[in-house]
């Protein structure tokens, strides 16, 4: 049986959908992540030496990073459901928004993140006003324009889109799933991006989801 190595709060969260979508059966195990630091425990690397989340167990098999566990998942347990066609349009737009989720919109958005909790760490009066125009110059000429642009791309990909790769829900869904989550629970407004929004609440909507959910635990981003 497959054990997903489940860290709390993390890209995990996926891979539990993908095998509730797929059916096949799974255990989990449960990481916590640090209080303190926000980290994976050291006890993750007795399973993959980055000690990192997600990571599942297929008997001798060890998958790591959620595009690789998507697709050994994909192929071993349901080509046809998760995989389109080769050669095709569809699987075309399966590779590349499979890809696209970790290499082109989640280091924008993590950027953001670590900006903002760099400005509202504790640190001397005389520093933060340096280190908030730093921020500041950094989100207005790099990052803000860049996922302003993805979310742009994104928005229009899926107004003629009911999924990623088209008509049928694909792998590319459950690795596109984090990062358009983890954007929607701290941006609310559906003026600027209703299409993404709409997207995320249909697919959090489906059952197979709502079961990864409560095999989980907590998840800050649904």
């Amino acid at each position: 049986m497959i054990v997903v190595h489940h860290l709390n709060n993390s890209r995990s969260q996926r891979v539990l959908w993908a095998l509730e979508e797929l059916g096949v059966p799974y255990e989990v195990k449960r990481y916590e992540r640090d209080l303190k630091t926000n980290l994976a425990p050291a006890s993750l690397k007795n399973i993959h030496p980055l000690g990192k989340s997600p990571v599942i167990t297929d008997g001798k098999i060890t998958v790591a990073e959620s595009g690789a566990i998507i697709e050994y998942l994909a192929q071993t347990y349901g080509q046809k459901d998760f995989i389109p066609e080769a050669q095709s349009e569809a699987h075309r737009q399966y590779l590349y928004w499979l890809h696209f989720s970790e290499g082109t919109l989640m280091p924008q958005l993590l950027l953001k993140l670590i900006f903002e909790k760099i400005v509202k760490h504790a640190m001397p009066f005389l520093i933060k006003p340096i280190a908030k125009g730093i921020m500041k110059k950094i989100m207005t000429g790099y990052v803000g324009p860049n996922i302003k642009g993805n979310l742009d791309f994104i928005e229009s990909h899926l107004k003629n889109n009911e999924w990623f790769a088209g008509h049928q829900l694909s792998g590319a869904d459950i690795q596109m799933s984090f990062p358009l989550e983890a954007w929607v629970s701290r941006n609310t407004s559906e003026n600027n991006y209703p299409e993404i929004i709409a997207y995320v609440k249909r697919f959090q909507a489906r059952d197979s989801y709502q079961r990864a959910l409560k095999s989980g635990g907590t998840y800050d981003y649904a």
